[in-house]
């Protein structure tokens, strides 16, 4: 029989061998040439393991793009458990790490510790104070499987018993049980390599390389290290880093960070994490039957993105420089009170912070090394005065009262009230300690001689409401929105006082009117306040985050613009009034000796405030504290000033501190006319 096909489908039968046949030699060209030498290394390779490379840190730049923070070549010593003695060569193991600490110690250096025992001042161990965390990971199942109410002495023999240290003295086997400890808590394998220890010294490394016939499985990784060009400059705003804890990496852990990962621990590199963090890559180590070595870089390695402050780090030296000579000079009870204080300056346009100084500071490159006696040192080094410290912040707040009067209509310009030094309130007699040319005060020269009787008379006409509605909207006693931790400060009135089981009083008005009762203010408050003030009543959020560009800049990841908190509605007429009574301050008035020499006018307001003091021996003394706020130029105001000195009977003597700021910004504003926009601005 024979079969009639047709010439299409013959046509077609043909198309689909040669289809057919085509894929199959392209598999075996592909088998065969393209990919000959990934099947050779599979076929040659008697093992592989792949581990991470970490990511550098993105980099930290003030607003003109010079660095702040950035990462070096640093080294670290890693154990790698394709070399190193398994857990059945507990002995060589052993003595490997004992001698490995040794040489760290004999160095001054640390290793990775977090093992939560330590030894007494009486020799005895004992639980380390605040790890409860790893205290309980310790005795759970997975470590000791202990039960809960043992001791220190049970956990510690546990561990002798565990890791086999009964031949070593007790201090070296609480050593090495600290590393084996954490090994053991990180899951140390072929794929999770151990980090010993970070940021060794080259000198060390050769010690180690010079050793490796003996420190098996002991290797050096070249890893990112991070760096400061001055760790002098804003150390408060920049913060630390640190290796990540057991509590932080539950809740990270799912972000894709590992148990030995770097992490912000404070300021601008916690607050920026997300960022900062970089994307790890990877690495494959390639081992052959006769136990040679080939690495191949899999995925690379992501920098984290790049954060531009908006802190002017020329200005920050400046003002950092300016404080601590005025709270040294000036603290009039530094037998008492250590020298500290703190400055913010912000732009009037947006309130971007261009510095934050906070005295005493500290160098964060050196940190590390003395960062037990910065814990413990007199006046609190490490703590941020300028966002976390609340004051009474004395007279400054009376711009506040003026504000809320004139608005309300309750004064006008030319409403006087009489002083003669003293004021009566309900029985309680308040003191005016200014001599005033004209026994008549206006709100102006009240503003500028700073005049308590006016001030209690009009808070006393206005009443603790209407003055704190206007306190609001100027930003006293809530947070400034600012990207780092800040307190929020008290804000005083029969609500507040009440939540504290406190009764309001009546004298707590008229004593608020005049700075005193219970406010609580941050510097970067007050700064904000004046600013609000000063561009015409807006309110702006501050923020010290001008933008995030990739490492590269070539992407702009977030870019920060003015944000308007709030419209005040506050009108021109009353916030002129108020600007030429703290303009009066700058020029004829208390602060005008300091800032005469200016080609500018300068507009501010001082205050003292009085506050009790532990002396440290039982005893208790009464000093004060000064303040400042201010604004220039008074004609086009660009930047606010707020300044705080602990001990100083006047705020007056911060005028220094706000004139150095005014002279870098004209010098700085000077030097940009002449540049093009690329060279002062970040690409």
């Amino acid at each position: 029989m024979k079969l009639n096909i047709s010439r299409g489908r013959q046509i077609a039968i043909v198309c689909i061998l040669v289809l057919l046949f085509g894929i199959l030699g392209g598999d075996l060209f592909k088998l065969q040439v393209i990919e000959t030498q990934k099947y050779k290394d599979i076929v040659s390779n008697v093992s592989s393991r792949t581990s991470p490379i970490k990511a550098a840190r993105g980099e930290i730049v003030d607003c003109n793009g010079k660095k702040l923070v950035f990462n070096e070549q640093g080294y670290s010593i890693i154990f790698d458990a394709a070399f190193f003695p398994d857990s059945d060569n507990k002995q060589e193991r052993n003595k490997i790490i004992n001698n490995l600490i040794h040489l760290f110690t004999s160095n001054h250096l640390e290793w990775k510790d977090t093992l939560p025992l330590v030894f007494g001042s009486n020799g005895k161990i004992k639980f380390k104070a605040d790890s409860e965390v790893l205290i309980k990971k310790l005795k759970s199942r997975d470590m000791l499987n202990l039960n809960d109410y043992v001791t220190a002495q049970d956990c510690f023999d546990a561990l002798i018993e565990k890791y086999e240290l009964g031949d070593y003295g007790e201090k070296d086997a609480r050593n090495i049980a600290s590393v084996l400890y954490e090994m053991e808590r990180t899951y140390f394998s072929i794929s999770a390599p151990f980090t010993f220890a970070d940021k060794v010294p080259e000198k060390l490394v050769a010690l180690i390389k010079e050793r490796s016939d003996f420190f098996k499985g002991v290797d050096v990784e070249v890893v990112p290290v991070r760096s400061y060009t001055d760790g002098t400059i804003a150390p408060h705003i920049l913060g630390m880093t640190g290796l990540i804890n057991a509590e932080e990496y539950a809740q990270l852990k799912d972000k894709g960070y590992t148990d030995t990962d770097e992490i912000g621990k404070s300021g601008m590199e916690l607050a920026a994490e997300e960022y900062l963090k970089g994307k790890n890559g990877e690495k494959t180590v390639y081992t052959d039957a006769d136990g040679n070595r080939t690495t191949k870089i899999t995925k690379q390695p992501e920098q984290g993105d790049t954060v531009v402050l908006t802190i002017d780090s020329g200005m920050q030296k400046v003002v950092q420089d300016a404080l601590e000579k005025v709270v040294i000079e000036e603290n009039s009870f530094h037998t008492i009170v250590p020298n500290a204080g703190a400055c913010v300056v912000l732009s009037c346009k947006d309130a971007s912070v261009l510095a934050s100084a906070s005295y005493p500071t500290y160098n964060i490159s050196t940190y590390g090394e003395h960062a037990q006696e910065l814990n413990t040192a007199k006046g609190s080094p490490l703590w941020n005065r300028a966002l976390m410290s609340t004051y009474a912040c004395g007279s400054t707040a009376k711009p506040s009262v003026a504000i809320a009067a004139l608005e309300e209509k309750i004064i006008d310009e030319d409403f006087t009230v009489f002083c003669n030094g003293s004021y009566t309130y309900m029985g309680q007699h308040f003191k005016c300690e200014q001599a005033h040319e004209n026994l008549y005060v206006n709100v102006v020269h009240a503003i500028d001689e700073s005049c308590n009787t006016f001030f209690l008379k009009v808070g006393d006409m206005l009443g603790i409401d209407k003055m704190n509605e206007y306190r609001t909207l100027l930003g006293l006693g809530a947070k400034t929105g600012v990207e780092l931790n800040e307190a929020v400060g008290v804000l005083d009135s029969p609500e507040y006082r009440a939540s504290i089981n406190q009764t309001w009083l009546p004298g707590y008005t008229v004593q608020s009117a005049i700075g005193q009762a219970g406010n609580l203010w941050t510097p970067i408050q007050l700064a904000n306040y004046v600013n609000t003030i000063a561009n015409g009543g807006v309110r702006y959020r501050a923020h010290l985050i001008k933008s995030i560009k990739s490492f590269d800049y070539s992407e702009t990841k977030l870019d920060n613009g003015p944000e308007v908190v709030v419209q005040t509605g506050i009108s021109k007429e009353t916030i002129d009034i108020v600007k030429r009574g703290m303009l009066e301050v700058g020029t004829t008035g208390y602060c005008a000796q300091y800032f005469w020499h200016l080609p500018v006018k300068v507009a501010c307001k001082t205050g003292t405030s009085q506050e009790i003091r532990r002396t440290g021996n039982g005893y208790s003394t009464k000093i004060n504290n000064g303040f400042l706020i201010a604004f220039a130029p008074y004609d086009n105001p660009q930047i606010a000033v707020a300044v705080v000195g602990e001990g100083l009977v006047s705020g007056k003597y911060l005028s220094p501190v706000v004139s150095a700021a005014i002279e870098y910004w004209l010098g700085a504003s000077d030097s940009a006319e002449g540049l093009g926009a690329e060279e002062v601005l970040i690409p």
